[in-house]
């Protein structure tokens, strides 16, 4: 009998497409529809986004009210509100506990070194070796989804692409701590990129109400159960998490607009403004919380900012072109550095972390202890410098007391009235570090030997720590690295065109945009992340010519840092434009050779389990028998609302024939929020059920709860237009079909303005074409 339904379904979905919708077939995977993944080929899944118009959906929106609505809106901006305070709190938590750490570990040394530079060294790395081995040790152990920066995954996420593990509980604690421990362990990496992760595990915890595996949720906060106000949750958590990490609203907002989301709309602009919002409010009352003391060693170099008002006043056009020659640079070394990431990523990927989790802890420890030894050995090669001579009203001491932020660090000096330049940069936290490095009225602190060998070291081991297993952005890394080539150019500018107003650390500072926009190719929320955190508006045209220039460089040589580490990732984005090859395909030939696999409206159980048994198939198109017994496509069904239909088993019945025709009745089914896959798991499997031989005999019928209304376009589309709609609608499926044979109408503009049909028709001249066919 499973053989000729086989046959049957198929001849008839043939013959239905022939006269509405034939394919041929298309994506095996998703049972001859345009989709963006397999799961067969990557092991994700994609996301639903789309509205799914079903009985129990209609049923639901006709019981809500306009109350409903007002409560609806409440509760999503009550979530924003959370989501603020719960990342901005995290925030504090990560950054008081890295300059902690660093604090304690600084001040321990420089006085170890007082009396032994060797125990000193010893001590140093054992600290760093500890705290990077406690970071790696959760990754591998207890959450290997926080491992990275986690943006590839959540742009992913917000592409489509449902990626298990990246916004559990588990995951979130591991990406805190483990955060803690790389940072302060003073590994190549920053904390910023993690933070966006984090802030998107919390947007999703708070939507799903929190963890149920762990028994830390509240049922009164479970009220948003669809991929699509999940991924609302998510957008703001990621915007809430650059917010926190460099103090910039407005930056996060456009972050989160620019590069992690595919699809935006007004109503959310303005969550994401109110979220980030709430975050900057949580940071500055923490600030002034600590300013009394009492977070210890957390001070002014808590979190990101580097005030550089009392900067460069002005620049003349001579500095255009040492400024333009900043961005090639960038745009250069950021292209190499993606180029150089990808090949040891691959190298990790299949050879080194294929041998199990406990070599990825003793590459991470490894990694430490060269980078410790690097750190506290080179400047010790390094003779010092005298301090320069300080102006009467000067803040800058040199040399600084030990154990001190801030420049003119004296390392291994035997002189008072001397300091070490590369420990400056080299033995200092880095965000310390580039405060020193765009630090005004300090012309000539730093040698071009200090920094042409801090670029090459730092350079190296920020390439290699990227994509060990312990949570690793690289916002930092990158203006370290810029910055540092910025200044070797102030300092080149300052000695050939012999100008006073001229400052090194202005060109630090275009220097770290360039690498950044070199490596990560944004644009428009760099450049606003970068004047929130200098506090500088002057220098936002110098910006957008080095960020224009490092992009246009760095993109002729491969793509950005996040959607290359995607790629290699397995993550199936689907970028802003489609390919340019796609211009001369259509959609029946994406669709390729493959047969549809269909189902009949109403099927019995036994041939439901078969099916889902026997593919990996995320939708089916559902096909039905006019009066006059031609077939016709009424649907598609989704494989997860199958799941749930032989879970329940509320809608079995005897009959094979549908339910309108045997008059029974339904009071009792499913309602909407049933048919939502849970955030935190797979959602149920075809393994998980359990069904008698009674029950698989019986009867589905499937209408009441497929989507009556999927998405169609024409077999001749081009491929272009397909993925234009696919991608901006965010659907899952989409059917290929002939030419229609006739039209029902058309809609034009006037038809949707559908609020304003009781005013004046005088004030609006556009006419209806809409005709309906003969």
């Amino acid at each position: 009998m499973l053989s000729n339904l086989f046959e049957n379904g198929t001849e008839s979905a043939r013959v239905a497409w022939s006269r509405l919708p034939h394919s041929d077939g298309g994506e095996l995977d998703e049972a001859g529809l345009l989709s963006t993944t397999t799961s067969d080929r990557n092991g994700v899944e994609s996301l639903d986004y789309e509205v799914i118009e079903n009985y129990a959906y209609r049923e639901e929106q006709a019981q809500r009210g306009r109350l409903f609505v007002i409560y609806n809106a409440a509760v999503k901006w009550f979530f924003a509100l959370l989501i603020g305070i719960g990342t901005g709190l995290a925030a504090v938590f990560i950054n008081i506990s890295v300059e902690n750490f660093a604090g304690w570990k600084f001040a321990l040394i420089f006085n170890i070194i007082q009396k032994s530079y060797l125990a000193g060294c010893l001590i140093y790395i054992l600290i760093n070796l500890a705290l990077v081995f406690s970071s790696a040790y959760i990754i591998t152990q207890f959450a290997p989804a926080a491992a990275g920066s986690g943006i590839p995954e959540i742009k992913g996420y917000l592409n489509g692409v449902d990626i298990h593990g990246i916004l559990l509980f588990r995951t979130l604690i591991g990406k805190i701590f483990g955060s803690i421990g790389s940072v302060g362990g003073g590994l190549a990496l920053g904390k910023e990129g993690p933070l966006v992760h984090t802030g998107a595990c919390i947007a999703s915890l708070l939507g799903q109400g929190g963890s149920t595996k762990y028994h830390l949720s509240s049922r009164w906060l479970q009220g948003f159960k669809s991929d699509r106000d999940r991924r609302d949750l998510v957008t703001c958590g990621c915007a809430a998490g650059v917010a926190a990490a460099f103090r910039a609203p407005v930056g996060g907002v456009l972050f989160a607009l620019e590069e992690v989301t595919s699809w935006w709309r007004s109503q959310l602009m303005w969550r994401v403004f109110f979220t980030s919002a709430i975050v900057a409010v949580v940071v500055r009352v923490a600030m002034g919380w600590c300013k009394s003391g009492n977070c210890g060693h957390f001070g002014s170099g808590g979190f990101i900012i580097w005030d550089i008002s009392d900067g460069q006043e002005d620049y003349s056009f001579e500095e255009l072109l040492p400024m333009a020659l900043i961005g090639v640079i960038g745009g250069l070394l950021g292209a190499l550095f993606n180029q150089l990431t990808i090949y040891v990523t691959r190298w990790r990927r299949n050879y080194l972390h294929k041998k199990g989790n406990r070599v990825k802890i003793y590459e991470a420890c490894l990694i430490s202890v060269l980078t410790s030894i690097i750190s506290f050995g080179l400047p010790l090669l390094r003779n010092c410098s005298p301090c320069p001579d300080s102006d009467p009203g000067s803040e800058i001491e040199c040399p600084r007391a030990p154990g001190v932020d801030g420049n003119y660090v004296n390392f291994y000096c035997s002189k008072d009235k001397e300091y070490n330049d590369l420990a400056t940069i080299f033995f200092n936290t880095q965000d310390d570090a580039i405060r020193n490095l765009f630090s005004a009225k300090t012309i000539h602190e730093f040698s071009a030997r200090s920094l042409l060998t801090f670029l090459v070291m730092f350079y190296t081991l920020a390439v290699v720590t990227f994509g060990t297993a312990v949570p690793a952005g690289q916002f930092v890394p990158g203006i370290m690295i810029g910055s540092t080539y910025g200044r070797l150019v102030g300092i080149f500018t300052v000695n050939h065109y012999k100008k006073l107003n001229i400052e090194e650390g202005t060109y630090a500072l275009l220097g770290a945009a360039s690498f950044l926009g070199g490596s990560m190719r944004m644009t428009v929320s760099l450049c606003v992340i970068m004047v929130e955190i200098t506090n500088n508006l002057k220098f936002l045209p110098l910006i957008m010519l080095v960020l224009l220039i490092s992009k246009a460089v760095g993109d002729v040589f491969n793509e950005g840092l996040y959607e290359e580490q995607a790629r290699l990732k397995g993550i199936p984005l689907l970028e802003s434009r489609p390919k340019y090859e796609m211009r001369k395909r259509t959609a029946r030939e994406a669709c390729g050779n493959q047969k549809v696999l269909s189902l009949p409206r109403v099927i019995k159980v036994a041939d439901v389990v078969s099916i889902l048994r026997s593919n990996e198939h995320n939708g089916f198109p559902v096909i039905d028998h006019t009066r006059n017994g031609e077939p016709l496509v009424i649907g598609l069904m989704l494989r997860s609302h199958l799941l749930v239909l032989l879970h329940s088993k509320i809608d079995f019945q005897h009959s094979p024939l549908p339910c309108h025709s045997t008059g029974e009745s339904r009071a009792i089914r499913p309602n909407f929020s049933e048919f939502a896959k849970p955030v935190s798991s797979k959602g149920i499997s075809i393994d998980d059920i359990y069904l008698s031989s009674d029950d698989l005999e019986m009867y589905i019928d499937l209408a009441p709860f497929l989507n009556p209304s999927p998405y169609v376009v024409p077999e001749d589309m081009s491929l272009t237009k397909v993925y234009n709609l696919f991608r901006q609608l965010g659907l899952r499926h989409l059917f290929v079909v002939p030419r229609a044979s006739r039209v029902m109408g058309v809609i034009t503009r006037k038809d949707l303005l559908i609020e304003e049909e009781t005013e004046s028709s005088a004030t609006m001249e556009l006419q209806s074409t809409s005709r309906s066919a003969a």
